[in-house]
């Protein structure tokens, strides 16, 4: 079902069909792109349940001025940094790190079913600014137009075609370290 069907079935006031409709459609895009995040499957099932709250609690407040995919996104993703920034301070109070625990987790990830190259992808991704990492993986594993990213996390083209430049060159950097 559309988009724009969807917002139809909440507008005529089937607000449970619509939502219903919501999440089988945006559940495993969703879910793929929190989980580049967190690297953790049992986070990510509990971020996205937390999600699925949020955008049906914002439903009675969506106005139509984005497209309902980049609106569901923008929740989607502020979440995932919420919980990031969180992890972040509890690894910080740890002696730790964010960045070793998220390469740890990919390392460890007993779901993982990719080669040694993905995994060092995923890994260096992992090692990339917050706005760098955002950017790539919704580019790269998403494929998403720099407009939509625009939308989504409230930079211009520009910045986000740069940040994507720098991304890349940092990346194959580092991949380059390991080959």
């Amino acid at each position: 079902m559309s988009d724009k069907e969807i917002i139809g079935l909440w507008n005529s006031g089937q607000h449970e069909r619509a939502f219903n409709e919501i999440v089988s459609g945006y559940s495993e895009r969703l879910y793929w792109h929190v989980r580049r995040f967190t690297c953790c499957h049992e986070d990510t099932d509990d971020l996205l349940q937390e999600i699925f709250v949020k955008i049906w609690a914002a439903l009675p407040s969506f106005r139509g001025e984005a497209q309902l995919f980049t609106w569901i996104y923008r929740i989607a993703t502020n979440e995932t940094l919420n919980f990031l920034r969180k992890k972040s301070l509890r690894s910080l109070l740890s002696s730790g790190s964010l960045t070793a625990e998220l390469e740890r987790l990919v390392e460890d990830d007993p779901y993982f079913n990719g080669d040694e190259a993905e995994r060092l992808l995923l890994k260096a991704i992992q090692k990339l600014p917050t706005k760098q990492r955002m950017v790539f993986t919704m580019r790269y594993f998403d494929d998403m137009k720099y407009e939509d990213i625009s939308e989504i996390l409230g930079s211009s083209v520009s910045s986000l075609k740069a940040s994507y430049h720098f991304a890349h060159e940092k990346i194959k950097g580092l991949l380059k370290e390991n080959f």
